[in-house]
């Protein structure tokens, strides 16, 4: 499926863009799709999408804080991921 193409009200294709290659990163981002995903602004929602084009090892090291994108707002949207994920009891942080 192309990322690009998905749309930020159809939760079906956006659950399916969540899922990763690596099982570390599903840990993460599925809860945060999940519980959190819903509550989002629509241009966070695009936000978020937009950081699902990452490559899964880009994204798995800045979600373990093993380094940050340049852009600042997918800098934004990592950290909300941390956040969100931690004041749940996420397992992966």
């Amino acid at each position: 499926m192309k990322i690009q193409n998905v749309k930020i009200d159809n939760k079906a294709r956006v659950y399916w863009a969540c899922r990763r290659g690596m099982r570390e990163l599903d840990i993460v981002i599925m809860p945060f799709f999940e519980y959190e995903y819903e509550t989002l602004s629509n241009d966070d929602k695009g936000l978020f999408m937009r950081l699902l084009k990452s490559d899964d090892p880009d994204l798995f090291n800045w979600l373990m804080n093993y380094g940050e994108p340049q852009d600042s707002e997918l800098q934004r949207m990592i950290k909300l991921i941390q956040m969100r994920n931690k004041a749940r009891g996420s397992l992966a942080m």
